[in-house]
Protein backbone atom coordinates (compact mmCIF):
# COMPACT_ATOMS: atom_id res chain seq x y z
CA UNK A 1 0.00 0.00 0.00
CA UNK A 2 3.07 2.24 0.93
CA UNK A 3 4.65 1.36 -2.21
CA UNK A 4 1.64 2.76 -4.33
CA UNK A 5 1.29 5.74 -2.53
CA UNK A 6 4.50 6.28 -3.03
CA UNK A 7 4.29 5.77 -6.98
CA UNK A 8 1.12 8.37 -6.59
CA UNK A 9 2.54 10.91 -4.93
CA UNK A 10 5.91 10.65 -7.61
CA UNK A 11 3.48 10.81 -10.60
CA UNK A 12 1.68 13.75 -9.28
CA UNK A 13 5.21 16.06 -8.09
CA UNK A 14 6.16 15.10 -12.06
CA UNK A 15 2.68 16.22 -13.26
CA UNK A 16 3.18 19.16 -10.99
CA UNK A 17 6.53 19.89 -12.40
CA UNK A 18 5.20 19.21 -16.25
CA UNK A 19 2.30 21.62 -15.45
CA UNK A 20 4.59 24.25 -14.48
CA UNK A 21 7.00 23.82 -17.24
CA UNK A 22 4.57 24.08 -19.51
CA UNK A 23 3.08 27.14 -18.18
CA UNK A 24 6.56 28.77 -18.02
CA UNK A 25 7.26 27.76 -22.08
CA UNK A 26 3.42 29.71 -22.62
CA UNK A 27 4.90 32.94 -20.33
CA UNK A 28 8.10 32.98 -22.69
CA UNK A 29 5.92 32.67 -25.64
CA UNK A 30 3.16 34.97 -24.87
CA UNK A 31 5.84 37.45 -23.55
CA UNK A 32 7.74 37.58 -27.34
CA UNK A 33 6.99 38.94 -30.23
CA UNK A 34 5.74 36.60 -32.47
CA UNK A 35 3.39 33.37 -32.51
CA UNK A 36 4.11 29.70 -32.39
CA UNK A 37 2.17 27.03 -33.78
CA UNK A 38 3.68 23.53 -32.24
CA UNK A 39 2.07 20.38 -34.26
CA UNK A 40 2.29 16.34 -33.23
CA UNK A 41 2.16 13.86 -36.28
CA UNK A 42 1.46 11.38 -33.59
CA UNK A 43 -1.90 13.01 -31.70
CA UNK A 44 -2.45 15.16 -35.01
CA UNK A 45 -2.91 18.02 -32.42
CA UNK A 46 -1.86 21.50 -33.10
CA UNK A 47 -1.12 24.05 -30.09
CA UNK A 48 -1.28 27.79 -30.32
CA UNK A 49 1.80 30.09 -28.53
CA UNK A 50 2.53 33.58 -28.22
CA UNK A 51 0.93 36.67 -29.96
CA UNK A 52 -1.52 34.56 -32.65
CA UNK A 53 -4.38 36.95 -32.23
CA UNK A 54 -2.26 40.14 -32.95
CA UNK A 55 -2.18 38.39 -36.69
CA UNK A 56 -4.87 36.26 -37.00
CA UNK A 57 -8.42 36.60 -36.43
CA UNK A 58 -9.23 32.71 -36.78
CA UNK A 59 -8.05 29.69 -34.81
CA UNK A 60 -5.78 26.77 -35.64
CA UNK A 61 -6.76 23.33 -34.25
CA UNK A 62 -5.61 20.43 -36.97
CA UNK A 63 -3.40 20.39 -40.20
CA UNK A 64 -6.57 21.08 -42.63
CA UNK A 65 -6.74 24.30 -40.77
CA UNK A 66 -3.18 25.56 -42.20
CA UNK A 67 -5.48 25.92 -45.58
CA UNK A 68 -6.88 28.81 -43.58
CA UNK A 69 -3.35 30.15 -43.65
CA UNK A 70 -3.21 30.64 -47.63
CA UNK A 71 -6.35 32.24 -47.96
CA UNK A 72 -4.81 35.05 -46.38
CA UNK A 73 -1.45 35.69 -47.92
CA UNK A 74 -1.38 37.81 -51.33
CA UNK A 75 -1.08 35.56 -54.26
CA UNK A 76 2.22 35.79 -55.13
CA UNK A 77 3.65 34.01 -51.94
CA UNK A 78 1.30 31.43 -51.93
CA UNK A 79 3.49 28.65 -53.41
CA UNK A 80 6.41 29.71 -50.91
CA UNK A 81 3.79 29.30 -48.06
CA UNK A 82 2.60 26.33 -48.99
CA UNK A 83 5.91 24.50 -49.14
CA UNK A 84 6.76 25.72 -45.79
CA UNK A 85 3.72 24.60 -43.83
CA UNK A 86 3.52 21.44 -45.07
CA UNK A 87 7.44 21.11 -45.19
CA UNK A 88 7.29 17.56 -43.99
CA UNK A 89 6.63 16.32 -47.72
CA UNK A 90 10.20 17.47 -49.08
CA UNK A 91 11.65 15.30 -46.08
CA UNK A 92 13.60 18.83 -45.59
CA UNK A 93 14.07 19.69 -41.62
CA UNK A 94 13.71 24.09 -41.76
CA UNK A 95 12.23 26.30 -44.51
CA UNK A 96 11.69 30.01 -44.32
CA UNK A 97 8.66 31.85 -46.23
CA UNK A 98 7.90 36.01 -46.54
CA UNK A 99 4.63 36.52 -47.00
CA UNK A 100 2.53 39.61 -47.24
CA UNK A 101 -1.37 39.30 -45.07
CA UNK A 102 -4.14 40.69 -48.24
CA UNK A 103 -6.15 42.63 -45.47
CA UNK A 104 -3.75 43.96 -43.14
CA UNK A 105 -1.10 44.79 -45.29
CA UNK A 106 1.46 43.45 -42.55
CA UNK A 107 4.71 41.34 -43.81
CA UNK A 108 4.85 38.24 -41.83
CA UNK A 109 7.82 35.46 -41.84
CA UNK A 110 7.35 32.20 -41.67
CA UNK A 111 9.94 29.81 -39.81
CA UNK A 112 9.20 26.27 -39.78
CA UNK A 113 11.33 23.40 -38.39
CA UNK A 114 9.95 19.44 -38.50
CA UNK A 115 12.07 16.82 -36.61
CA UNK A 116 12.02 13.44 -37.77
CA UNK A 117 11.93 9.75 -36.13
CA UNK A 118 15.92 8.71 -36.66
CA UNK A 119 15.20 5.32 -36.87
CA UNK A 120 11.81 5.49 -39.60
CA UNK A 121 12.28 8.19 -40.89
CA UNK A 122 9.16 9.65 -40.05
CA UNK A 123 8.15 13.51 -39.07
CA UNK A 124 7.12 13.44 -35.28
CA UNK A 125 6.66 17.20 -34.71
CA UNK A 126 6.55 20.48 -36.49
CA UNK A 127 7.56 24.54 -35.02
CA UNK A 128 6.03 26.87 -37.27
CA UNK A 129 7.68 30.32 -35.80
CA UNK A 130 5.51 33.70 -36.95
CA UNK A 131 7.13 37.38 -36.66
CA UNK A 132 6.46 40.29 -38.19
CA UNK A 133 8.87 41.81 -40.43
CA UNK A 134 6.80 44.46 -41.64
CA UNK A 135 9.54 47.50 -40.13
CA UNK A 136 12.40 45.44 -41.75
CA UNK A 137 10.61 45.40 -45.10
CA UNK A 138 9.46 49.52 -44.52
CA UNK A 139 13.45 50.27 -44.16
CA UNK A 140 14.66 48.05 -46.75
CA UNK A 141 11.89 49.67 -49.20
CA UNK A 142 13.07 53.22 -48.37
CA UNK A 143 16.85 51.50 -48.40
CA UNK A 144 16.32 50.60 -52.25
CA UNK A 145 14.29 54.01 -53.25
CA UNK A 146 17.18 56.02 -51.19
CA UNK A 147 19.67 54.16 -53.97
CA UNK A 148 18.01 54.55 -57.11
CA UNK A 149 15.21 57.56 -56.84
CA UNK A 150 16.02 61.00 -56.00
CA UNK A 151 13.51 62.31 -53.12
CA UNK A 152 12.72 65.40 -54.55
CA UNK A 153 11.11 64.25 -58.11
CA UNK A 154 10.92 60.76 -57.93
CA UNK A 155 13.31 60.42 -60.92
CA UNK A 156 16.22 58.01 -61.14
CA UNK A 157 19.05 59.61 -58.86
CA UNK A 158 22.19 60.24 -60.97
CA UNK A 159 24.11 57.30 -60.18
CA UNK A 160 21.06 54.76 -61.22
CA UNK A 161 20.97 56.81 -63.67
CA UNK A 162 24.26 56.17 -65.14
CA UNK A 163 24.40 52.75 -64.38
CA UNK A 164 20.77 52.36 -67.04
CA UNK A 165 22.58 54.65 -69.50
CA UNK A 166 25.83 52.70 -69.85
CA UNK A 167 23.19 49.57 -70.24
CA UNK A 168 21.53 52.15 -72.71
CA UNK A 169 25.14 52.42 -74.27
CA UNK A 170 26.15 49.07 -74.33
CA UNK A 171 23.17 47.82 -76.03
CA UNK A 172 23.27 50.23 -78.65
CA UNK A 173 27.02 49.20 -79.49
CA UNK A 174 25.79 45.32 -79.82
CA UNK A 175 23.20 47.09 -81.85
CA UNK A 176 25.18 49.41 -84.02
CA UNK A 177 22.35 52.05 -82.83
CA UNK A 178 21.88 55.43 -81.01
CA UNK A 179 21.08 56.88 -78.05
CA UNK A 180 20.41 60.73 -77.38
CA UNK A 181 21.06 61.91 -73.63
CA UNK A 182 19.40 65.32 -73.40
CA UNK A 183 20.48 68.16 -70.50
CA UNK A 184 17.28 70.19 -69.24
CA UNK A 185 18.75 73.45 -67.29
CA UNK A 186 15.72 75.99 -66.31
CA UNK A 187 16.98 79.40 -67.31
CA UNK A 188 17.56 82.08 -64.16
CA UNK A 189 16.76 79.65 -61.97
CA UNK A 190 19.16 81.13 -58.87
CA UNK A 191 16.42 84.56 -59.68
CA UNK A 192 13.88 81.84 -58.69
CA UNK A 193 16.05 80.97 -55.19
CA UNK A 194 16.45 84.33 -54.63
CA UNK A 195 13.52 86.15 -55.31
CA UNK A 196 10.93 83.61 -53.75
CA UNK A 197 12.57 81.48 -52.01
CA UNK A 198 14.42 78.20 -52.06
CA UNK A 199 11.38 75.87 -50.75
CA UNK A 200 9.39 77.37 -54.24
CA UNK A 201 12.14 76.95 -56.23
CA UNK A 202 12.48 73.39 -54.85
CA UNK A 203 8.54 72.97 -55.55
CA UNK A 204 9.46 74.58 -58.57
CA UNK A 205 12.40 71.59 -59.61
CA UNK A 206 9.31 68.82 -58.24
CA UNK A 207 6.91 70.11 -60.55
CA UNK A 208 9.01 69.72 -63.67
CA UNK A 209 10.80 66.70 -62.60
CA UNK A 210 7.07 64.72 -62.25
CA UNK A 211 6.31 66.14 -65.63
CA UNK A 212 9.41 64.57 -66.89
CA UNK A 213 8.83 61.44 -65.41
CA UNK A 214 5.48 61.52 -66.97
CA UNK A 215 6.68 61.82 -70.54
CA UNK A 216 9.14 59.09 -69.62
CA UNK A 217 6.62 56.23 -68.13
CA UNK A 218 5.43 53.46 -70.25
CA UNK A 219 8.42 53.39 -72.19
CA UNK A 220 11.69 51.52 -70.78
CA UNK A 221 13.48 52.69 -73.70
CA UNK A 222 13.75 55.95 -72.17
CA UNK A 223 15.07 57.10 -68.51
CA UNK A 224 15.40 60.17 -66.68
CA UNK A 225 16.99 61.69 -63.47
CA UNK A 226 17.50 64.57 -61.50
CA UNK A 227 20.86 65.75 -62.13
CA UNK A 228 21.38 68.00 -59.62
CA UNK A 229 19.80 71.45 -58.37
CA UNK A 230 17.90 72.41 -61.60
CA UNK A 231 19.40 70.66 -64.07
CA UNK A 232 17.52 67.30 -65.34
CA UNK A 233 18.86 64.56 -67.85
CA UNK A 234 17.01 62.12 -69.67
CA UNK A 235 18.45 59.59 -72.08
CA UNK A 236 16.75 57.97 -75.15
CA UNK A 237 17.69 54.26 -76.45
CA UNK A 238 17.45 54.29 -80.29
CA UNK A 239 15.37 57.67 -80.86
CA UNK A 240 12.50 57.53 -83.17
CA UNK A 241 8.70 59.14 -83.43
CA UNK A 242 7.54 59.79 -80.16
CA UNK A 243 10.41 58.74 -78.82
CA UNK A 244 13.04 61.31 -80.06
CA UNK A 245 14.56 64.76 -78.53
CA UNK A 246 12.54 66.42 -80.91
CA UNK A 247 9.19 65.26 -79.30
CA UNK A 248 10.39 65.80 -75.99
CA UNK A 249 11.56 69.05 -76.58
CA UNK A 250 8.20 70.02 -78.09
CA UNK A 251 6.83 69.14 -74.97
CA UNK A 252 8.75 70.55 -72.67
CA UNK A 253 8.44 73.54 -74.68
CA UNK A 254 4.26 73.32 -74.31
CA UNK A 255 4.59 73.08 -70.67
CA UNK A 256 7.39 75.47 -69.84
CA UNK A 257 4.53 78.21 -72.39
CA UNK A 258 2.12 77.70 -69.23
CA UNK A 259 3.25 79.28 -66.01
CA UNK A 260 3.81 76.19 -62.34
CA UNK A 261 1.20 76.90 -59.63
CA UNK A 262 3.08 76.99 -56.22
CA UNK A 263 1.24 75.59 -53.47
CA UNK A 264 1.79 78.88 -51.99
CA UNK A 265 -0.24 80.62 -54.00
CA UNK A 266 2.34 81.84 -56.77
CA UNK A 267 2.58 81.48 -60.48
CA UNK A 268 5.59 80.68 -61.97
CA UNK A 269 6.72 80.79 -65.47
CA UNK A 270 10.22 79.25 -66.78
CA UNK A 271 12.32 78.32 -69.91
CA UNK A 272 14.89 75.85 -70.16
CA UNK A 273 18.20 75.56 -72.18
CA UNK A 274 18.64 71.77 -73.47
CA UNK A 275 22.11 70.43 -74.85
CA UNK A 276 22.50 67.27 -76.57
CA UNK A 277 25.15 64.77 -77.42
CA UNK A 278 24.52 60.95 -79.31
CA UNK A 279 26.23 58.09 -79.03
CA UNK A 280 28.36 57.77 -80.76
CA UNK A 281 29.02 60.53 -82.49
CA UNK A 282 29.84 62.78 -79.15
CA UNK A 283 30.97 59.81 -76.88
CA UNK A 284 31.15 56.24 -76.02
CA UNK A 285 31.14 56.30 -72.35
CA UNK A 286 28.04 57.07 -70.49
CA UNK A 287 29.34 59.83 -68.01
CA UNK A 288 31.15 61.29 -71.17
CA UNK A 289 28.20 61.41 -72.82
CA UNK A 290 26.23 63.58 -69.82
CA UNK A 291 29.32 66.08 -70.25
CA UNK A 292 29.21 66.59 -73.70
CA UNK A 293 25.49 67.48 -73.32
CA UNK A 294 26.68 69.68 -70.45
CA UNK A 295 29.00 71.67 -72.33
CA UNK A 296 26.41 72.74 -74.97
CA UNK A 297 23.87 73.54 -72.03
CA UNK A 298 26.21 76.18 -71.27
CA UNK A 299 26.73 77.24 -75.04
CA UNK A 300 22.90 77.26 -75.46
CA UNK A 301 22.61 79.59 -72.33
CA UNK A 302 25.30 81.90 -73.76
CA UNK A 303 23.15 81.91 -77.10
CA UNK A 304 20.00 83.02 -75.13
CA UNK A 305 17.15 81.47 -72.72
CA UNK A 306 14.72 78.75 -74.05
CA UNK A 307 17.27 77.04 -76.50
CA UNK A 308 18.75 74.31 -77.64
CA UNK A 309 21.82 73.01 -78.52
CA UNK A 310 23.48 69.65 -80.21
CA UNK A 311 26.95 68.35 -79.17
CA UNK A 312 29.35 68.60 -82.41
CA UNK A 313 33.31 67.76 -83.42
CA UNK A 314 33.48 71.41 -83.42
CA UNK A 315 32.38 71.19 -79.57
CA UNK A 316 34.60 68.24 -78.88
CA UNK A 317 37.42 70.51 -80.04
CA UNK A 318 36.93 73.55 -77.95
CA UNK A 319 36.05 71.67 -74.88
CA UNK A 320 39.64 69.56 -75.28
CA UNK A 321 41.33 72.42 -75.62
CA UNK A 322 39.40 74.28 -72.46
CA UNK A 323 40.43 71.57 -70.48
CA UNK A 324 43.89 71.93 -71.58
CA UNK A 325 44.08 75.64 -71.11
CA UNK A 326 42.77 75.18 -67.66
CA UNK A 327 45.14 72.70 -66.74
CA UNK A 328 47.85 75.54 -68.20
CA UNK A 329 46.44 78.19 -66.48
CA UNK A 330 46.56 76.12 -63.29
CA UNK A 331 50.28 75.98 -63.29
CA UNK A 332 50.94 79.38 -64.78
CA UNK A 333 49.24 80.63 -61.59
CA UNK A 334 51.19 78.37 -59.60
CA UNK A 335 54.14 79.23 -61.12
CA UNK A 336 53.39 82.82 -61.25
CA UNK A 337 54.22 82.65 -65.40
CA UNK A 338 51.93 85.84 -65.59
CA UNK A 339 53.31 89.56 -66.22
CA UNK A 340 51.10 93.22 -65.85
CA UNK A 341 51.35 95.35 -68.71
CA UNK A 342 50.58 99.29 -68.65
CA UNK A 343 48.20 101.56 -71.09
CA UNK A 344 48.22 104.49 -70.46
CA UNK A 345 45.29 107.44 -70.79
CA UNK A 346 45.38 111.04 -72.08
CA UNK A 347 42.82 113.87 -71.50
CA UNK A 348 41.34 114.68 -74.73
CA UNK A 349 41.74 118.44 -74.73
CA UNK A 350 45.69 118.69 -74.29
CA UNK A 351 46.96 114.94 -74.80
CA UNK A 352 48.15 114.87 -71.24
CA UNK A 353 49.07 111.96 -69.60
CA UNK A 354 45.52 111.24 -67.52
CA UNK A 355 47.50 107.76 -65.72
CA UNK A 356 48.18 103.93 -66.68
CA UNK A 357 45.49 100.82 -66.89
CA UNK A 358 46.86 97.81 -65.89
CA UNK A 359 46.30 94.24 -67.88
CA UNK A 360 47.13 91.24 -67.15
CA UNK A 361 49.27 89.48 -69.65
CA UNK A 362 49.62 85.69 -70.01
CA UNK A 363 52.94 84.83 -72.50
CA UNK A 364 52.73 81.08 -72.46
CA UNK A 365 56.16 78.69 -73.15
CA UNK A 366 54.51 77.02 -76.23
CA UNK A 367 51.52 79.56 -76.97
CA UNK A 368 53.38 82.63 -76.67
CA UNK A 369 50.54 85.37 -75.72
CA UNK A 370 47.70 84.11 -74.67
CA UNK A 371 44.80 86.78 -75.15
CA UNK A 372 42.89 87.92 -72.27
CA UNK A 373 39.49 87.12 -73.60
CA UNK A 374 40.53 83.35 -73.67
CA UNK A 375 41.98 82.96 -70.49
CA UNK A 376 39.59 85.43 -68.14
CA UNK A 377 36.42 83.42 -68.63
CA UNK A 378 38.02 80.20 -67.69
CA UNK A 379 39.58 81.72 -64.49
CA UNK A 380 36.17 83.23 -63.52
CA UNK A 381 34.76 79.74 -64.42
CA UNK A 382 37.08 77.64 -62.27
CA UNK A 383 37.40 80.43 -58.93
CA UNK A 384 40.97 80.99 -59.96
CA UNK A 385 40.18 84.35 -60.70
CA UNK A 386 40.56 85.07 -57.20
CA UNK A 387 43.85 84.78 -56.58
CA UNK A 388 45.18 85.90 -59.65
CA UNK A 389 42.86 88.96 -59.39
CA UNK A 390 44.23 89.61 -55.94
CA UNK A 391 48.18 89.17 -57.29
CA UNK A 392 47.33 91.35 -60.43
CA UNK A 393 46.10 94.19 -57.11
CA UNK A 394 49.08 93.80 -55.46
CA UNK A 395 51.50 94.04 -58.18
CA UNK A 396 50.25 96.78 -60.58
CA UNK A 397 50.05 99.01 -56.97
CA UNK A 398 53.49 97.76 -56.19
CA UNK A 399 54.57 98.90 -59.32
CA UNK A 400 52.70 102.07 -59.23
CA UNK A 401 54.27 102.66 -55.68
CA UNK A 402 58.06 102.21 -57.33
CA UNK A 403 56.59 104.79 -60.59
CA UNK A 404 55.48 107.13 -58.19
CA UNK A 405 58.54 107.78 -55.44
CA UNK A 406 60.69 107.59 -58.81
CA UNK A 407 58.66 110.30 -60.93
CA UNK A 408 57.22 112.37 -58.11
CA UNK A 409 54.21 112.94 -60.02
CA UNK A 410 50.94 111.73 -59.18
CA UNK A 411 48.31 110.32 -62.15
CA UNK A 412 45.96 107.62 -61.90
CA UNK A 413 46.54 104.02 -61.68
CA UNK A 414 43.00 102.01 -62.87
CA UNK A 415 43.20 98.31 -62.23
CA UNK A 416 40.54 95.75 -63.18
CA UNK A 417 38.34 93.81 -60.92
CA UNK A 418 36.00 90.89 -61.18
CA UNK A 419 32.95 90.06 -59.89
CA UNK A 420 33.96 87.34 -57.78
CA UNK A 421 36.72 89.12 -56.90
CA UNK A 422 34.46 91.82 -55.94
CA UNK A 423 31.95 89.38 -54.08
CA UNK A 424 34.25 88.32 -51.60
CA UNK A 425 33.97 89.22 -48.07
CA UNK A 426 37.14 90.68 -47.37
CA UNK A 427 37.32 92.81 -50.71
CA UNK A 428 37.54 95.56 -49.57
CA UNK A 429 39.56 95.33 -46.60
CA UNK A 430 42.49 93.89 -48.87
CA UNK A 431 42.41 96.54 -51.01
CA UNK A 432 43.19 98.88 -48.01
CA UNK A 433 45.71 96.56 -47.00
CA UNK A 434 47.81 96.80 -50.50
CA UNK A 435 47.14 100.97 -50.62
CA UNK A 436 48.75 101.28 -47.10
CA UNK A 437 51.55 98.67 -47.46
CA UNK A 438 52.68 100.35 -50.07
CA UNK A 439 52.19 103.74 -48.87
CA UNK A 440 49.43 105.17 -51.50
CA UNK A 441 46.71 107.74 -51.77
CA UNK A 442 43.68 106.51 -52.35
CA UNK A 443 42.39 109.07 -54.57
CA UNK A 444 45.29 107.65 -57.39
CA UNK A 445 43.90 104.27 -57.63
CA UNK A 446 40.71 103.74 -59.84
CA UNK A 447 38.96 100.30 -59.83
CA UNK A 448 37.16 99.52 -63.07
CA UNK A 449 34.12 97.43 -62.75
CA UNK A 450 31.84 95.56 -65.24
CA UNK A 451 28.24 95.79 -65.77
CA UNK A 452 27.86 92.16 -64.85
CA UNK A 453 28.84 92.75 -61.08
CA UNK A 454 25.23 94.83 -60.84
CA UNK A 455 23.27 91.69 -61.57
CA UNK A 456 23.13 89.48 -58.65
CA UNK A 457 22.75 92.30 -56.02
CA UNK A 458 21.87 95.74 -56.77
CA UNK A 459 21.59 97.07 -53.60
CA UNK A 460 24.63 95.28 -51.94
CA UNK A 461 26.74 96.18 -54.71
CA UNK A 462 26.26 100.09 -54.26
CA UNK A 463 26.56 99.58 -50.78
CA UNK A 464 30.22 98.57 -51.20
CA UNK A 465 31.20 100.74 -53.61
CA UNK A 466 30.26 103.76 -51.09
CA UNK A 467 32.30 102.25 -48.73
CA UNK A 468 35.14 101.83 -51.04
CA UNK A 469 34.73 105.93 -52.00
CA UNK A 470 34.35 106.48 -48.75
CA UNK A 471 37.90 105.69 -48.55
CA UNK A 472 38.21 107.86 -51.56
CA UNK A 473 39.35 104.99 -54.39
CA UNK A 474 37.88 106.23 -57.34
CA UNK A 475 35.10 104.17 -59.40
CA UNK A 476 35.31 103.19 -63.49
CA UNK A 477 32.10 101.57 -64.71
CA UNK A 478 34.11 99.37 -67.72
CA UNK A 479 32.45 98.52 -71.37
CA UNK A 480 29.19 100.66 -70.84
CA UNK A 481 26.76 99.76 -73.09
CA UNK A 482 27.59 96.55 -74.02
CA UNK A 483 26.17 94.31 -70.92
CA UNK A 484 22.74 94.94 -68.81
CA UNK A 485 22.93 99.08 -69.26
CA UNK A 486 20.44 101.00 -67.68
CA UNK A 487 20.41 104.34 -67.28
CA UNK A 488 18.20 104.35 -63.83
CA UNK A 489 20.77 102.76 -62.16
CA UNK A 490 23.79 105.11 -62.77
CA UNK A 491 22.50 107.98 -60.81
CA UNK A 492 22.06 105.51 -57.96
CA UNK A 493 25.77 104.45 -58.33
CA UNK A 494 28.64 106.16 -56.50
CA UNK A 495 31.26 106.19 -59.87
CA UNK A 496 33.75 108.57 -60.68
CA UNK A 497 34.63 107.36 -64.46
CA UNK A 498 32.36 106.19 -67.45
CA UNK A 499 34.32 103.89 -70.00
CA UNK A 500 32.86 103.86 -73.50
CA UNK A 501 33.61 100.18 -75.13
CA UNK A 502 35.52 99.86 -78.15
CA UNK A 503 32.15 98.35 -80.36
CA UNK A 504 30.98 102.43 -80.47
CA UNK A 505 34.07 103.93 -81.16
CA UNK A 506 34.87 101.78 -84.19
CA UNK A 507 31.81 102.65 -86.32
CA UNK A 508 30.47 105.68 -84.86
CA UNK A 509 32.03 107.80 -87.91
CA UNK A 510 30.32 105.18 -90.29
CA UNK A 511 26.97 104.50 -88.69
CA UNK A 512 24.53 107.15 -87.49
CA UNK A 513 22.80 104.90 -84.96
CA UNK A 514 26.05 104.46 -83.48
CA UNK A 515 26.68 108.30 -83.58
CA UNK A 516 24.09 109.25 -81.87
CA UNK A 517 24.04 106.46 -78.96
CA UNK A 518 28.01 107.67 -78.04
CA UNK A 519 26.97 111.64 -78.18
CA UNK A 520 24.19 110.70 -75.99
CA UNK A 521 26.61 108.28 -73.55
CA UNK A 522 29.36 111.71 -73.86
CA UNK A 523 25.88 114.02 -73.12
CA UNK A 524 24.42 112.47 -70.32
CA UNK A 525 27.52 111.69 -68.63
CA UNK A 526 28.68 114.69 -68.56
CA UNK A 527 24.97 116.06 -67.18
CA UNK A 528 25.82 113.08 -64.41
CA UNK A 529 29.08 114.82 -63.63
CA UNK A 530 30.72 111.32 -64.28
CA UNK A 531 34.23 111.37 -66.28
CA UNK A 532 33.90 109.88 -69.85
CA UNK A 533 36.89 107.73 -71.38
CA UNK A 534 36.53 106.13 -74.67
CA UNK A 535 37.99 102.84 -75.27
CA UNK A 536 40.31 101.68 -78.40
CA UNK A 537 40.89 104.61 -80.25
CA UNK A 538 43.24 104.10 -83.45
CA UNK A 539 42.27 106.39 -85.52
CA UNK A 540 43.49 110.42 -85.71
CA UNK A 541 39.75 110.91 -87.27
CA UNK A 542 38.17 109.36 -83.99
CA UNK A 543 40.44 111.27 -81.77
CA UNK A 544 39.14 114.61 -83.43
CA UNK A 545 35.67 113.53 -83.33
CA UNK A 546 35.30 112.44 -79.64
CA UNK A 547 37.29 115.91 -78.90
CA UNK A 548 34.34 117.31 -80.52
CA UNK A 549 32.27 115.86 -78.88
CA UNK A 550 33.12 116.39 -75.31
CA UNK A 551 35.03 113.16 -74.35
CA UNK A 552 37.26 113.42 -71.63
CA UNK A 553 39.78 110.79 -72.18
CA UNK A 554 40.91 108.62 -74.61
CA UNK A 555 42.77 105.26 -74.47
CA UNK A 556 44.03 103.10 -77.06
CA UNK A 557 46.72 102.36 -80.19
CA UNK A 558 46.16 106.00 -81.53
CA UNK A 559 48.61 107.13 -78.52
CA UNK A 560 50.12 103.68 -76.92
CA UNK A 561 49.45 100.38 -77.00
CA UNK A 562 49.81 98.13 -73.74
CA UNK A 563 53.49 98.45 -72.89
CA UNK A 564 55.99 95.74 -70.45
CA UNK A 565 56.85 97.65 -67.67
CA UNK A 566 60.64 98.70 -69.04
CA UNK A 567 58.66 100.58 -71.94
CA UNK A 568 56.11 101.95 -69.95
CA UNK A 569 58.80 103.40 -67.74
CA UNK A 570 60.71 104.61 -70.59
CA UNK A 571 57.26 106.76 -71.61
CA UNK A 572 57.08 107.54 -68.31
CA UNK A 573 60.59 109.44 -68.32
CA UNK A 574 59.72 111.10 -71.29
CA UNK A 575 56.39 112.81 -69.94
CA UNK A 576 57.89 113.84 -66.72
Amino acid sequence: MNELHYQLDLLKAMNQKLTEKERMYRLVCDSAEGAYLYFSFEKNQITVLGQWNEYFDFEIHEPRDFSRLLDVVEEPYLLSLRDALYLEKSGEETATAECMLREKRIWLRFRVRVYYDRMTGRPTEKVIYISNTTKMHTQNEELAYMAYYDDLTGLYNRNYFVRLLSEFVKSASEKNSVVSVMLVDIDEFRKVNDGLGIIVGDELVQQLGLYIKDLCAGDENIIACHLHSDVFCIAINEPSGNRSVEFIHKAIQRRTREPFHISTGQNVSITVCIGVAEYPEASTSALELINCAEIVVFKSKVIGANTIQYFTSADQENFVQSIELEDKLKKAIHNQKFTMYYQPQYYTGNRRLRGIEALLRWNDEEEGMISPNTFIPVAEKNGSIIPLGKWVVEESIKQYAAWRKQFGFPFILSVNISALQYKKDDFVESIVEIMNKYKIKPSEIELEITESILIDDFQAVSEKLKVLRGYGIRISLDDFGTGFSSLSYLKKLPIDTLKIDKSFIDTALTDSTTRVITESIINMVKALGFESVAEGVEEEQQYRYLHAIGCDVIQGYLFSKPLPPEEMETLLESTF
